[in-house]
């Protein structure tokens, strides 16, 4: 488990209503002595439960309201003579 100054918790909320959970962890490209070879890691999902939980702990928790449009539905033609 990491601790506080480096994890934090990351909540996606998007128009359709849906929200997502992550978590981010700093990782060390090289060394923990060296700071310029710190970065966030990739997004890791996690639940709800598990970001309000954390919240409280007083962890570092951000939410973000995603502005992106709703994918395009792209219809594709019926096929006929499928094999099952």
């Amino acid at each position: 488990m990491h601790s506080k100054q480096t994890v934090r918790y990351i909540c996606k909320n998007y128009i359709s209503g849906y929200s997502y959970y992550f978590k981010q962890e700093i990782i060390a490209c090289h060394s923990w002595d060296q700071p310029e070879t710190l970065i966030w890691g990739a997004l890791r999902p996690i639940t709800k439960k598990t970001f309000m939980k954390r919240n409280e702990e007083g962890y570092k928790c951000y939410s973000y309201q995603m502005k992106t449009s709703p994918a395009d539905v792209i219809p594709f033609p019926s096929m006929t003579g499928q094999m099952s």
